[in-house]
């Protein structure tokens, strides 16, 4: 009997795997047919997906980091619309690409003090310093924006000699503009970092279990802050996408739901840098699909081709978020003795 219990128990983590890698292998099986079938229509809709995932795995960083500390962030969907902003500003004024990349990474990084300093010092709750940050970036962007102001240009896409000629993968995966490379990097860097590191040992315990891990001598205010200040770097890292990477302008409420999709995403990888970028891409699979449809032209109206990515964001949050453990002390301030 306690056998047969053992070996379910270690059993258990290889039958995880069992279905995530049969559906790795149908959507491969499916990619390739298609390709066969028509290779620049396939190579155009994975190509849109990347992109349309970059902003979306990159809120849902923020947020991994952010709720791995114990601190819940709302103000995603802020955090990019500001730093967005800022960072279109920022080449419309001077013409710098780079100094405006930085300028929207600020951005996010001031904001995320802002909620840290609202949830950790003030212990204002933190659903409510998420809602600030999200009226404080409309509000701004509305006022300050002006039409008709002209861009300095966007960054290019960079092919990697050699790899960017491999048929489908080339296209799709090693011919983009360096922020998305970044976004595929920092995925890699933040699973090891989360759980092969010091740091993200003491990340995770202190949204785990903060009261035991101050017994152990880890500052979990110190933390708190750190992760909540490198999460607003990483949404405002997204924000500049959208402004210098992938459209090259501004329009007001230009994230258009993106922070909230991006919440979705983070619960839907289970907090997990890894899982998030799986389901960032079906997200951006979904809209690369709506993208597509509208350019092909259907007889479906447009206005139910656009809910694809919304209907698919109430699914997976209805679907996964009772099954889905947050980080046991998440939402919760902590009160040192």
């Amino acid at each position: 009997m306690n056998n047969s219990l053992k070996l379910n128990h270690f059993d258990s983590p290889k039958r995880k795997l069992i279905v995530p890698i049969l559906l790795a292998v149908v959507a491969l099986v499916v990619v390739l047919v298609l390709y066969l079938q028509n290779p620049a229509v396939t190579e155009a809709v994975l190509a849109s997906m990347i992109r349309q995932s970059t902003p979306l795995i990159l809120g849902a960083l923020c947020g991994i980091l952010c709720e791995r500390a114990g601190i819940v962030n709302i103000g995603i969907e802020g955090q990019m619309l500001l730093s967005a902003f800022l960072a279109y500003m920022t080449n419309v004024w001077t013409g710098n690409l780079w100094l405006a990349v930085f300028v929207g990474l600020l951005t996010g990084a001031v904001l995320g003090l802002l909620l840290a300093f609202t949830s950790i010092q003030l212990k204002l709750n933190q659903i409510i310093g998420g809602t600030i940050i999200n009226i404080l970036a409309i509000g701004l962007t509305g006022f300050f924006y002006q039409v008709g102001m002209t861009t300095k240009g966007k960054i290019s896409p960079i092919a990697l000699p050699g790899l960017s000629e491999i048929p489908l993968l080339g296209p799709v995966l090693f011919n983009n503009p360096p922020i998305t490379y970044i976004a595929i990097l920092l995925v890699i860097v933040l699973q090891i970092v989360l759980f092969n590191t010091p740091w993200g040992l003491r990340t995770r315990a202190v949204g785990e279990h903060p009261r035991a891990a101050d017994t152990v001598g880890i500052n979990v205010f110190k933390m708190r802050y750190a992760n909540v200040i490198i999460g607003g770097a990483i949404a405002g890292l997204a924000g500049a996408f959208l402004t210098l990477e992938a459209v090259g302008s501004f329009e007001r409420n230009m994230t258009n739901g993106r922070g909230f999709v991006a919440l979705a995403v983070m619960i839907f990888g289970k907090w997990n840098p890894i899982g998030a970028w799986g389901a960032a891409l079906l997200f951006g699979l979904a809209n690369a699909i709506q993208t597509q449809l509208q350019f092909m032209g259907t007889n479906i109206p447009h206005q139910f081709i656009g809910m694809i990515p919304y209907v698919l964001t109430i699914i997976v949050v209805s679907g996964f978020v009772g099954r889905s453990r947050p980080p046991a002390a998440e939402g919760e301030p902590y009160e040192k003795e």
